[in-house]
Parts: structure tokens; C-alpha cells; sequence
């Protein structure tokens, strides 16, 4: 019985990594080397001896190589049942080679489209089949075929044929990934050929970026994925030193990210459990983080401090005189850059505390879309990417008192700082500098919401802005912040109370803007 004698493995790899030691490992161990295209001209020319596909197939390589490896004879040399007697008989009969090895990955479909002058056509031509027919195949018979889709299990796999050690769980393992791997591979070719919005069925592709130090809490197991072709900062994450991430680490420089990635001037945010608790500009970096603890020093305790701009010595020295004068760490720091000045400092203010950097902030991609993960399922929904500088267009002034230029230009600060504050959402911001004196979040209540922002502002409330993410269903925040010395307001509007509002505003003599836009942030 051939079957018996003759080991075939069949090797058609895009990526050509490490595939002619690998080709070499299996013919020392007695494998015939079935090969296609440019594969093959790779192994002949190192010198590997192959066997032209053809030769198994009957049918030369057709229609500019897209008819490669697709035949009765391949798909059946993978799929026979080697323990069953009926298909080895049946193999024998048909004349077909068994093939116990098949080394595959695939044509670069994820590359092709991250261009963005890619064509329908490109794409395409690099959405493979052969390959994912071959891997589906061989996956499905992983106790009688190894599937390798990675080169980096090459020697792996060496080292179990050479010690007949390519046990049940090692091949079921391959199997899994190689069916992972298809999935993650088809789920692209899918949303780029999708013109529906919410199609019918979908599958959200991940790759591993990093195992996480926990999860939410210290018991619980977690891991970091970013989805492919993705160009956002946290996919580039680099520790400089201290403690590795957790969740809630990466979760907090997300929400500092999404804070500070509208402005262009300097800016600084303290994150704690997901919501900023101080957001500041400055003319530098040092400026902007020593307004971002001062908005807020208690809860900077423990926090993490994210910038979108160069974090120089100057700033890291904010840091080293908050643990000095208040005795207050901070978790984690994350910026575009860090200087190796301010990582040696940083590194012996606190021992622990995690520094990262996530290279330059692109714009937002208007075009992907938002997910929102529930018990058993998700939401998708459209980038909340509306043109903020555009919108201030549609602000309406609503009191007999209007806002001065100046009151005009710290409420455009404030509602980009409410965008990505917790909703229920109120804050105070200064009268003149551009940072939060108090946010109210994450409540139930807006006039709670009111009521923690303006305590939390103090003094500081006196003459400042006050801004809501959404509508006051009742007069009672104005109200109060009349009390508090709010010199003016600015809310989304719409709600049937606006009337009982508006007179409150003129009655205390506060101007009030709508924006007629919501900022819900969850």
C-alpha cells in the first residue's frame, strides 16, 4: 500500500518566512514535498526537490493561477479517513496520495485593502481560495493531517514528527487556529465587499495584541485584540517601563486618547475608572497637566495621565511634585512620546507606575463603527464623528442676556470636554483658563449630576461655565447654578421644560446657549 510508504506534504505559502528549512526538515523526515507556483520555484531554487502539482492533479495551473490546488485528487489526499479501511481502500483504488502534512497560508487579502487607492479589482484577485479550501480540508482531518498556517509553529512541528510526538491535543490545536485564522481571513474579505451598514450576519475580526496583567478585577483572566487594518494609537502601544497593563489600564488610556484627540494645542486629562476627573489645555505640556490635576487632586490619586503631546521632563516633574506635596501616585502615563530624560525621572518617582507610549493620534476613521459589548451579543452603531467646529454653527442663544466672545469661546472648550465625559454628564469649567473645575458623571440623576459638579468647582464656580451633555427636564440645575455664581450655561435644549429653564436663566441673569445636539457618552 503506497499510502503506507509514500508521506506527502503539501506546501503553498504566501508568506515565504523560514519555508525552505521547514521544506527541508519534512524531506529529511522522508516527505515528498508537493508544491505550487511560486512556492515551488522557491524551494527548487534552494535546493528542495519537489512535486509539481500538476503531477498529482492531471491539469496544468490554470487561469493565471487561480485554478492551483482546487481538484478531486489534492481535496481528496487531505480528506480521506486514514482509519477507516473502506476510503484507504478506496484511496488505493482511485489512485490517490495521501497527504499527511499541508503547510498553507494566504494570499495577502488584509495588506491589499489597507491601501487606500486599492481597487475593486486588486482586491479581488487577492481573495484566495485554493488556500482556505486546502486549510478547511486538513483542519477538519486534523487526526490524520497537521495543518500549519503560521510559520512560527515551523519548529514546533519539526520537533514533534522528529520525537512522534504530534499528539491528538497538539493537531486538534493547529486545527483550531487554522479555522480561526479562515474566519478571521473571510470576515474581512465579507465587510469590505458589504455595502449594508447592518448586514444580516456579521463576525468582527481580533488579533491578539497582549495577555493582560487581569481584568476587571485581579481574579479575572483577560487579553487585548485590535481589529486588522486598524490604525488607532492603542494598537501601538510600547511600555518604556513599570507595570504591565490591566484592563482598566487600557480602558482609562482609551478614554485619555478619545479626550485629548480633538485638540491640536497641548492637552491633559486624568483618567480614573474610565471618565476623565480633570481635563486641561496649556500652551505646553507641563501647562496642560498641572491644570488637569489641579481640576481635580484628590481623585488624580492612583489615576492615569494621558497627553496628546511630547511628555518632557517639565511634565514629568508635575508628577514628581504631586507625590511630594499631596503624597499621591499616579498609576500610568501615556503619550505620543516620551523623553528618556522624563522616563528615568518617572522611574524613580515611582517604581510602578506603568509609562507607554502610542505614537502620533490620526484622526478618527468616520467610517468605522462603534461597538458596544452586552451579555450574549453587541451593539454596533455609527462613530459618534459629527464636525464639532461645525456644529458651534447651530448654536442658538436662547436668554435676554448673551454670552460675551469670551464666555462663547470657554463654552466651544467645554463641550468638547463633555463629549467624552460619562453621561449623565454636568461640568464646570473656568472663566478664563480652559480646564474643568468640576465634573458630575456616571449619575442617574442630571441635578445630581449639577450638584457634584458645582461642589467639586467651590469657589472656582463663581463667574464659570457650566455645560450639560443633554437637555435640564427641569429648572432646579439652573437654579443652583445660579446659587453657585455660574456666569453662563450651555445644554443640548429640547427638552418640554426648556421654557421653565430659560426663565430661570433670565430671571438670574445667566446667558444661555443651545446646542441642539446630544453628547451622551456611555
Amino acid at each position: 500500500m503506497t499510502q503506507k510508504t509514500d508521506k506527502y506534504a503539501l506546501i503553498s505559502v504566501f508568506d515565504k518566512t523560514g519555508i525552505v528549512e521547514f521544506a527541508k526538515d519534512l524531506s529529511s523526515l522522508g516527505h515528498k514535498i508537493i508544491s505550487t507556483g511560486g512556492t515551488a520555484k522557491k524551494l527548487t531554487e534552494n535546493g528542495v526537490s519537489i512535486v509539481p502539482i500538476q503531477e498529482i492533479t492531471g491539469n496544468p495551473e490554470s487561469f493565471d493561477g487561480r485554478m492551483k490546488t482546487i481538484s478531486f485528487q489534492i481535496e481528496s489526499g487531505i480528506l480521506f479517513n486514514r482509519s477507516k479501511p473502506s476510503h484507504v481502500k478506496e484511496a488505493i483504488e482511485l489512485g490517490i496520495k495521501a497527504i499527511d502534512i499541508v503547510v498553507c497560508n494566504l494570499y495577502p487579502f488584509e495588506k491589499t485593502i489597507n491601501s487606500p487607492k486599492v481597487s475593486l479589482e486588486d482586491a479581488i484577485e487577492n481573495i484566495d481560495i485554493g488556500g482556505p479550501t486546502m486549510i478547511r480540508a486538513a483542519a477538519k482531518n486534523f487526526e490524520n493531517v497537521l495543518i500549519i498556517i503560521d510559520p512560527s509553529d515551523y519548529q514546533k512541528v519539526t520537533e514533534s514528527l522528529k520525537t512522534s510526538k504530534d499528539s491528538f491535543e497538539f493537531r486538534k490545536e493547529l486545527a483550531a487556529k487554522a479555522f480561526s485564522h479562515i474566519s478571521f481571513y473571510d470576515s474581512q474579505i465579507a465587510k469590505f465587499l458589504n455595502t449594508d451598514l447592518f448586514p444580516k450576519e456579521i463576525t468582527i475580526p481580533g488579533r491578539l495584541t497582549t495577555n493582560l496583567r487581569y481584568g476587571e478585577n485581579t481574579h479575572q483572566k483577560a487579553a487585548f485584540y485590535t481589529y486588522p487594518n486598524n490604525n488607532e494609537p492603542l494598537k501601538n502601544l510600547i511600555k518604556l517601563f513599570g507595570r504591565d497593563l490591566s484592563l482598566v489600564n487600557i480602558t482609562d488610556i482609551n478614554a485619555g486618547i478619545e479626550s485629548v484627540r480633538m485638540f491640536n494645542q497641548p492637552a491633559g486629562v486624568i483618567i480614573k475608572h474610565n471618565s476623565p476627573c480633570g481635563i486641561a489645555l496649556g500652551n505646553t505640556a507641563e501647562e496642560a497637566l498641572k491644570r488637569a490635576i489641579e481640576a481635580d487632586p484628590e481623585s488624580a490619586f492612583g489615576g492615569a495621565v494621558i497627553l496628546n503631546t511630547l511628555f518632557d521632563i517639565n511634565a514629568a516633574k508635575v508628577i514628581g511634585a504631586f507625590k511630594d506635596e499631596r503624597r499621591a501616585n499616579i498609576d500610568i502615563v501615556a503619550a505620543p512620546e516620551i523623553e528618556k530624560e522624563a522616563v528615568e525621572y518617572l522611574s524613580q518617582v515611582r517604581r510602578t507606575m506603568g509609562l507607554y507610549t502610542f505614537g502620533g493620534i490620526p484622526p478618527i476613521n468616520k467610517n468605522a463603527l462603534n461597538t458596544k459589548w452586552i451579555e450574549g451579543g453587541f451593539i454596533l452603531q455609527t462613530n459618534d464623528n459629527w464636525d464639532i467646529e461645525r456644529s458651534f454653527e447651530n448654536w442658538t442663544i436662547v436668554t435676554d442676556k448673551k454670552p460675551t466672545n469670551e464666555q462663547l469661546e470657554q463654552m466651544k472648550i467645554a463641550w468638547k470636554f463633555i463629549t467624552r465625559i460619562k453621561s449623565n454628564a454636568v461640568i464646570v469649567i473656568d472663566k478664563k483658563e480652559p480646564m474643568t473645575r468640576g465634573i458630575g458623571c456616571g449619575q442617574t440623576s442630571r441635578v445630581r449630576s449639577t450638584k457634584i459638579a458645582l461642589k467639586q468647582a467651590g469657589l472656582n464656580a463663581k463667574g464659570a461655565i457650566l455645560a450639560g451633555d443633554s437637555f435640564f427636564p427641569f429648572d432646579d440645575s439652573v437654579k443652583l447654578a445660579a446659587k453657585y455664581g455660574i456666569a453662563a450655561i450651555i445644554q443640548q435644549g429640547g427638552s418640554i421644560n426648556d421654557k421653565a429653564s430659560i426663565e430661570a436663566a433670565n430671571k438670574a441673569g445667566i446667558p444661555m446657549v443651545l446646542t441642539h445636539r446630544r453628547a451622551f457618552w456611555h
